[in-house]
């Protein structure tokens, strides 16, 4: 079981990022799947996620308006477009996979490595 994440980078503030995860070694449907985040010195939030059944979605307030989360089923993937960044949104990026619906990092099973996005002038 493998989630990659990639798309990372350094950006503007004002910019925008699509990340990008690709799922291998078990089917996205079966599974709820999430980005989460880590900044210096703070816990791990989430971000949004996708609800595999309904295909419903949930973003955390600092996301909305400005976070787009989706999946690919055929490629196995899940993506987050990132727009009007902010300094504020500079952490380590992650995707996950779980069993449970939800923001709450303790729910999900399967992590990938994450990708660092750094927003600065």
């Amino acid at each position: 079981v493998q989630l990659q994440a990639s798309g990372g980078g350094l950006v503007r503030p004002g910019g925008s990022l699509r990340l990008s995860c690709v799922v291998s070694g078990f089917n996205l449907d079966y599974y709820h799947i999430g980005w989460f985040r880590q900044a210096p010195r703070k816990p791990r939030e989430g971000i949004s996620c996708i609800n595999s059944i309904d295909g419903s979605t949930n973003y955390a307030y600092f996301a909305k308006g400005r976070f787009t989360i989706f999946r690919d089923n055929a490629k196995n993937a899940l993506y987050l477009q990132m727009n009007s960044l902010k300094p504020d949104d500079t952490a380590v990026y992650y995707c996950a996979a779980g069993r449970f619906y939800g923001l709450n990092a303790d729910d999900y099973d399967y992590w990938g490595r994450g990708t660092l996005v750094t927003v600065s002038s």
